[in-house]
């Protein structure tokens, strides 16, 4: 004789997916207002790149497009930080060179 018993099921729920930083937005600010030698741009391209390993469920992939994306990010703004203040030194060298010959 066999005896039938009540059928147990467990459902173990999966782990939550890591969300590694992209950094689109900072990427796109430097784009507009610090590309010193496209620095800014190729940022946008690795967040974007890491923005699409996010949706494949990739964590690895979208964390090494993040991280390159975010050390392109400090050396665009670093470099655009750089430009705009010898720009404004520049600037303010001329102007002051203009008053002095008037």
């Amino acid at each position: 004789a066999t005896a039938f018993g009540p059928t147990v099921t467990t459902f173990v729920r999966p782990g939550p997916v890591p969300n590694p930083p992209d950094f689109v937005l900072w990427s796109f600010f430097n784009t507009l207002f610090c590309n010193v030698f496209c620095l800014g741009f190729l940022a946008l391209v690795f967040s974007v790149k890491a923005r699409d390993k996010k949706i494949t469920q990739d964590p690895e992939g979208a964390t090494s497009f993040g991280r390159t994306a975010k050390h392109l990010n400090i050396a665009a703004f670093c470099l655009g930080l750089v430009v705009i203040i010898i720009f404004i030194v520049v600037l303010a060298t001329s102007f002051s060179s203009l008053q002095m010959h008037r």
